[in-house]
């Protein structure tokens, strides 16, 4: 079998191991328009969300999130079948020290498909939510097929294990089969994916983690949370709009205290005409809010002159040394918004799909 080395020129979220079709606002048009954050009734129920966590250390460590989206697995409606908007949203958590050894590490993905037919009509409901790879677990379905018997998320959370006490070199200098799939027979005992994605976003978190107050061996996790109430029907008046909105967080915490916090969402866009073609590029690459910055265009528009990415930062930091019940229990207005002073000041965007992602990750 011919080993090769893992090339990360390509960002690319397209799995190469022929998956089984699984599950997985507002911007009207291609490119990504302000919104404020959807409000959403946060859960304080006890979370699946994926985590890590190793024995506490009390060394700082720096915590970074990675969000890569592609929709190049879309298509056209055809008189063979309705067309399809598929976002494939990978999404990495990582903890790591000052050297660059990765210290907690957690990979997801959200798949979410929404069809429309040949007249440009939305066939999918608008009020569908898409739940992550992990949170699906079996209902994915890629168990029966794998060679080693075991589901997507079993894979990613060994990935994501082996990646601990590395660095990004190390992941990257990894032998591969040219499917992509590990070739050390220890690690493809447990992983039989092309890995190539996870350690594009691996080595994507790690390059941007910042210091935000979280210690070696602080619990990590990782949750989503993903709608397509914003996707409309073709007509006369423009195209149809397929849109996957995910809200993410990556969260430490040291028992019931968050102790870092990184907030970030993507709006993933298909765009299509009245007989039911595509008309976005669907090679073109999909930016997060916070990769977007300034370029989402919410300064403007904002009351407190600050962009969505720097809402979501200071949400982020407010919740820092806090508890869920914390979080959860934040004081909302009619529209979503924070009440509290002190918070609405650095953030007026909706907080209800922040509140309840990071309770999720925290969970």
């Amino acid at each position: 079998m011919n080993m090769k080395k893992l090339s990360l020129a390509a960002l690319s979220l397209t799995l190469s191991v022929g998956l089984l079709a699984g599950c997985a606002g507002g911007n009207s048009g291609a490119s990504a328009t302000p919104s404020a954050t959807p409000a959403a009734t946060p859960s304080t129920s006890a979370s699946d969300s994926p985590s890590a966590s190793t024995p506490a250390s009390g060394d700082a460590v720096k915590t970074g999130l990675s969000v890569i989206t592609s929709v190049a697995d879309s298509k056209n409606a055809s008189a063979d079948g309705d067309g399809l908007a598929q976002a494939n949203i990978a999404l990495v958590a990582v903890t790591v020290d000052d050297a660059g050894v990765i210290d907690g590490c957690v990979i997801d993905m959200v798949q979410s498909k929404i069809n429309f037919d040949t007249a440009g009509a939305l066939t999918t409901d608008a009020a569908t939510t898409f739940l992550s790879k992990d949170e699906l677990g079996d209902d994915y379905g890629m168990r029966k097929a794998s060679s080693i018997s075991k589901e997507w998320n079993e894979q990613a959370t060994a990935f994501a294990e082996y990646a601990v006490g590395k660095t990004v070199d190390e992941l990257k200098g990894i032998a591969v089969t040219e499917k992509g799939a590990p070739s050390d027979a220890d690690l493809a005992a447990s992983v039989t994916l092309s890995v190539g994605d996870f350690i594009s976003g691996i080595e994507a978190a790690v390059n941007n983690a910042t210091s935000l107050g979280a210690q070696k061996g602080d619990k990590l996790g990782l949750a989503s949370s993903t709608n397509m109430e914003s996707s409309k029907n073709a007509s006369a008046d423009g195209d149809g709009l397929a849109q996957a909105y995910a809200t993410i967080a990556a969260v430490t915490t040291n028992g019931d205290t968050i102790t870092s916090c990184v907030i970030d969402a993507v709006q993933a866009n298909v765009n299509f005409d009245t007989t039911g073609a595509i008309t976005t590029d669907l090679a073109a690459a999909v930016a997060s809010k916070d990769e977007l910055g300034d370029d989402y265009g919410m300064r403007k528009a904002s009351a407190i002159g600050k962009e969505w990415n720097e809402q979501a930062a200071g949400f982020a930091a407010y919740v820092t040394g806090k508890t869920v019940s914390d979080v959860t229990g934040i004081a909302v207005n009619e529209k979503g918004a924070a009440t509290d002073t002190d918070l609405a000041a650095s953030v007026t965007v909706g907080i209800g799909d922040f509140q309840a992602v990071v309770a999720k990750a925290a969970g």
